[in-house]
């Protein structure tokens, strides 16, 4: 802990979170800060304009990153074709007995799947994956009887992004090792994905903020007049 405040502090020498930047300074300014001893996550964050409060100005939605996540993606299936399902690339797949596994704690994944005829099923575990933002449901694309194509396109850089409770959302858009082209290329899509899940009817301002940051790095403010964000 000693060690992350230390550069934390070091890459925050001549930087103010007030300032803010173009996409492309961005990750200039990003590359500049301290590394740590594994490969940083990056993600995108927003702060939206939309009342958390009200059911139908929720935001959620998915975004197919051109260049990945660069994550390893450990993907389960509900299904009872658990043989094709892990032919296609499944890490896990089934239905009683991968629900029961998951009933008695087991939450090795990243990703649920769910073919239309297993959710029946799948709803009696909605309690342990709904909080975790692992229930599958057809919005987010994870309920489907294309289970081959929904394995691929996950493990290929499709991410999920879910608005919180204070109005915030954050969706991954890479890793540090990534080439700042990348990066912004993965930026561009993953902003224009939060922009088209506008909730219908919703007046004013949707995107307030936009930050860019790695998994121990200060948050980089975006100047919003600078992004296509109408």
């Amino acid at each position: 802990m000693i060690s992350r405040s230390k550069k934390y502090r070091k890459s925050m020498e001549g930087f103010s979170q007030d300032e803010t930047s173009t996409l492309s300074d961005a990750f200039g300014r990003l590359e500049k800060f301290e590394k740590v001893n594994f490969d940083e996550t990056i993600e995108l964050s927003c702060s939206l304009g939309v009342d958390p409060k009200q059911s139908s100005q929720g935001v959620r939605g998915i975004v197919n990153l051109p260049h990945g996540s660069g994550k390893e993606v450990r993907v389960i299936v509900f299904t009872d074709n658990a043989d094709e399902a892990k032919a296609a690339g499944a890490d896990h797949a089934g239905l009683d007995e991968l629900i029961k596994k998951v009933k008695d704690g087991w939450m090795d994944f990243d990703v649920a799947l769910a073919t239309t005829d297993s959710m029946k099923s799948v709803r009696s575990i909605a309690r342990v994956l709904g909080p975790r933002g692992l229930m599958p449901t057809p919005k987010a694309g994870t309920v489907t009887d294309n289970v081959a194509e929904a394995i691929t396109a996950v493990k290929a850089g499709r991410v999920e992004f879910k608005m919180d409770k204070t109005g915030s959302l954050a969706v991954v858009v890479g890793k540090r090792s990534f080439t700042s082209v990348q990066l912004q290329e993965n930026t561009s899509t993953a902003l224009e994905a939060v922009l088209s899940s506008r909730p219908d009817g919703f007046k004013g301002k949707f995107i307030k903020n936009v930050y860019i940051s790695s998994t121990m790095s200060p948050s980089v403010k975006l100047d919003t007049s600078t992004l296509n964000l109408s």
